[in-house]
């Protein structure tokens, strides 16, 4: 039903809500107040103290528009009174008040008074005499059919916040509204799972959100909202799931390549951790089947992913089949091609590299190698999901940082089997992900997880470092340097910007090279550099040749230098914690260790807390938990991007037991209970994630 079926929204006002996220009636039921107060205590015009919230109950004796000289506003002022005397009282910007304001009207105002007069932030008009209206508290729903309760009700109020040029008080109006209209929708939830959680009523729990009849009420109805959008976020995972698995037909079954698998697994000059070992056991059986497999592989920074993806991309060729490796940049693909060409010398197996700085020459003889079968595992970044990319038995993907693709993307991945069959899914991420987001964006996803580190890996210690101590951490970083090691200097800029303040890389390397590093070779990556300078500057680095590479994130995946002890990070609080975690894990890759500076620009309790829990620890899961609750689902790792959910009534971590309870829920519903609770997500797209479904 669109917003404009309700009285006071014409086409103006229906645009402007449109832009504020609210086209229809359901969508404005969703958009429940964030938070509630009560009602201030009540005062006579004669007791006001200057500067204190309170609420006055008053007859209007005239009122008038005043032009401000400038015109930047616009003012309303009115001469009130009750039994003690007579006050001005005035209204900004709310010129339409002037005609409502009608002399010997009673109205309760909301305000604090001020220099020039009762500065009035709510209002309303009430019935009768002013002593009347003072009467009128606990006024309920049930008693005021014809308007929404009102400002001097005794009830817990709902602030109704402002959206786009749209004020709290007509959003209230029409709230009410809609609750009204609410009385007939249908219940989505089966009448067990109410009773069994001691949950509300679809229409009670919208009418107790927007105009709660008490505190518990509220709570109780915004818990109910809250359950119903992550069990239809839950709901909708589950469903992706399936089409995945029955939609594009079978999978190849990968079991005849345990041979080439198992010998390249013998050769390896260092042994496998136990995590490792039990990866590869359960995602070879899965790929044994000819159901599609979907699973994430998520591990720490250094425990040997990429080495658990290559045995299972081994089975892949082994059975005659091809495997696929996606990384989400030129770096990150580059240096996959390089390990795997390292890994796999000897075997046999032809590895190609297709990014979109591939000549067109090269793309050409590559795709025909690609499409003849020639070609056994083919990396790269987007360019691999181009319609002219063609294999000839695609039987496995491997996603790397598959939390920077989209859905859709991954689905195209998968598109790339032969006519009729589907792909094996391996998704890999070096971020690790909080149980909430494992739960909501990656619930359609079996879950590996690789806590081991290998082997002769010494930690690195991690420092805040202030201003005041920034020379003494340039000395340490020399000390490594003058032992032979490298470091990392990774900027928040590629170059200097007068909109953003912050160091950038093109000129910290400069001013470094002329002064902390005089003598030393120092080299520059970032991402706007071209892929060859971009080759050359890794090389370099990789190498040895150059000492200290000044960098942004473009290497917070991808390079690994085991030689590189020392990481400073300028402007550290612009990042999150799980990307400072990334960064970090460029260095210590070696016997030495490692010592990460965080240098950070701002002086406040939130970045000093962050910094904080980073210095205190190198788990990264607790730190992926840490960001979470300190940035919100929506910005960690920058995936709001990429098909994370958006809950309008839900907030994770805060509702990571309900989420559990939906999640066990669902397993119990049946087809017709299931059927109308998705028909309610196709009608409300109560997340994001419902857009998503490939």
């Amino acid at each position: 039903m669109a917003l404009t079926t309700l009285a006071g929204v014409g086409p103006k006002l229906g645009a402007q809500a449109s832009e504020a996220g609210v086209e229809t009636v359901g969508d404005l039921l969703w958009r429940v107040p964030r938070a509630y107060g009560q009602r201030p205590g009540t005062s006579l015009l004669g007791d006001l103290e200057p500067g204190e919230a309170t609420g006055v109950e008053v007859r209007i004796i005239r009122s008038r528009k005043v032009r401000t000289r400038r015109r930047k506003f616009s003012l309303v002022e009115a001469r009130v009174a009750d039994d003690s005397g007579a006050r001005k009282a005035i209204w900004f910007n709310q010129p339409w008040m002037a005609d409502k304001l009608t002399a010997e009207s009673h109205w309760y105002l909301e305000g604090r008074l001020e220099k020039g007069g009762f500065v009035v932030s709510a209002a309303e008009p009430t019935q009768g005499p002013v002593a009347e209206a003072g009467s009128g508290a606990g006024i309920r729903w049930q008693a005021r059919e014809s308007q929404a309760p009102g400002l001097a009700d005794d009830s817990p109020r709902a602030a109704h916040s402002a959206g786009g040029e749209i004020g709290p008080g007509r959003w209230r109006s029409w709230a009410f509204q809609a609750c009204r209209l609410a009385a007939g929708l249908p219940e989505p939830l089966p009448a067990r799972l109410l009773r069994g959680r001691r949950l509300p009523g679809l229409t009670a729990s919208f009418r107790e959100a927007h105009f709660p009849s008490g505190e518990e009420r509220a709570a109780e109805a915004l818990r109910r909202l809250a359950y119903q959008e992550l069990l239809e976020n839950q709901a909708v995972i589950r469903d992706r799931r399936l089409r995945h698995r029955r939609g594009a037909g079978p999978a190849p079954a990968l079991d005849q390549g345990a041979g080439l698998a198992a010998a390249w697994r013998r050769g390896l000059p260092f042994e496998m951790t136990g995590d490792q070992a039990k990866a590869i056991e359960r995602i070879g059986a899965e790929i044994a089947s000819t159901e599609p497999m979907g699973r994430l592989l998520m591990g720490e920074v250094g425990s040997g992913k990429t080495v658990v993806a290559v045995h299972a991309m081994l089975a892949a060729v082994g059975s005659g089949a091809q495997a696929a490796m996606m990384a989400p940049t030129e770096v990150l693909a580059t240096q996959h091609f390089a390990t795997l060409t390292g890994l796999l010398e000897g075997s046999g197996v032809e590895v190609a590299l297709l990014t979109g700085s591939t000549s067109a020459a090269e793309r050409k003889d590559l795709l025909c190698r690609l499409a003849s079968g020639e070609v056994g595992i083919l990396v790269g970044t987007h360019a691999l999901l181009e319609e002219p990319v063609r294999f000839q038995r695609l039987g496995l993907a491997v996603v790397d940082e598959e939390h920077r693709f989209g859905v859709r993307q991954r689905a195209a991945l998968d598109g790339k089997a032969p006519a009729g069959q589907a792909t094996h899914l391996l998704h890999m991420s070096a971020t690790p992900i909080p149980r909430t987001l494992a739960l909501t964006a990656y619930g359609d996803l079996n879950v590996t997880t690789l806590k081991e580190l290998p082997a002769g890996r010494s930690p690195v210690v991690t420092e805040v470092v202030s201003d005041a101590g920034r020379a003494a951490a340039f000395e340490r970083l020399t000390a490594e340097l003058d032992h032979g090691r490298q470091a990392f200097v990774v900027c928040p800029l590629v170059e200097e910007s007068p909109l953003v303040e912050g160091r950038s890389a093109a000129a910290e390397a400069e001013r470094l090279a002329a002064n902390e590093l005089a003598g030393y070779e120092v080299g520059l990556l970032h991402g706007q550099m071209k892929p060859a300078q971009k080759e050359i500057a890794m090389a370099a680095f990789a190498d040895g040749r150059t000492d200290v590479l000044v960098a942004t994130t473009v290497i917070e995946v991808g390079i690994d230098v085991p030689n590189a002890t020392v990481m400073v990070i300028e402007g550290a609080d612009r990042f999150g914690l799980s990307q400072l975690h990334q960064l970090r894990g460029r260095i210590g890759r070696g016997a030495h260790g490692g010592t990460c500076f965080l240098f950070s620009e701002s002086s406040g309790a939130r970045a000093a807390r962050r910094l904080g829990a980073m210095a205190s620890t190198s788990d990264g899961f607790r730190l992926a938990e840490l960001d979470l609750e300190m940035r919100g689902e929506g910005e960690v790792a920058g995936t709001r991007q990429h098909g994370l959910p958006r809950f309008r009534v839900a907030s994770l971590p805060r509702d990571i037991e309900l989420l559990e309870a939906a999640r066990q829920d669902l397993s119990t519903m049946d087809d017709p209970e299931l059927e109308i609770l998705g028909a309610s997500v196709r009608v409300d797209r109560a997340s994001g994630e419902a857009e998503e479904v490939p």
